[in-house]
């Protein structure tokens, strides 16, 4: 029999795998479905020691709040569904000091006041995410490329953290990654040929 620990676990990978299922599909209920996902992962990630974790999670059910919001009032004011477009060459000059500088706060603050397990790597893939989920509430195809690099050292931080479920959610998301750019590029690409 699974323990409580376990199930809430395995629910988080589910919840986890259907939100990234539906943004790859351009789905707006990816955001409520994400929502649930980042309370689950909250509990897994506290009761691990991966305090950055919490706080990503807690800053996951606020972006997608947002993501939701701004999908549906964008789609509400163009007619349409939301477009795929590139990050502005200007935001995202803006966003590698602000990873820089929030990475080393992060990583300070943690290794300073708690027992936090893999607190650089912990750190690195918590401000890397929040990045790129904002990103992706932005619809963004380069949050993909970011996800990819995230995924990447979650897997090896929940293979070293012996968090199974959550080892194999990242190793999934993986491909989901790949499967995401290719997706979205496709749509950026029709976008522009349909005529105006």
């Amino acid at each position: 029999m699974l323990s409580p620990d376990r199930l809430l676990e395995l629910l988080g990978m589910a919840s986890g795998l259907a939100c990234v299922w539906l943004l790859i599909r351009q789905n707006v209920l990816t955001f409520p479905i994400g929502a649930a996902y980042a309370l689950i992962s909250v509990a897994v990630m506290a009761r691990n020691g991966l305090y950055a974790d919490v706080l990503l999670n807690a800053y996951y059910v606020v972006v997608n709040v947002y993501g939701w919001w701004y999908w549906n009032v964008r789609e509400e004011e163009q007619g349409a569904v939301l477009a795929v477009t590139r990050i502005p060459r200007t935001t995202l000059l803006l966003l590698i000091p602000v990873a820089i500088v929030a990475f080393l706060a992060l990583f300070f603050v943690i290794s300073s006041f708690s027992g936090a397990q893999l607190v650089p790597l912990n750190s690195l893939t918590t401000v890397l995410s929040f990045i790129a989920m904002w990103m992706s509430a932005r619809k963004y195809l380069e949050n993909w490329s970011l996800w990819l690099i995230v995924n990447v050292l979650s897997v090896l931080m929940f293979f070293l953290q012996g968090i199974w479920p959550y080892f194999f959610l990242y190793a999934v998301y993986l491909v989901m990654a790949v499967q995401g750019y290719r997706a979205w590029s496709k749509s950026m690409q029709a976008q522009v040929l349909q005529p105006q």
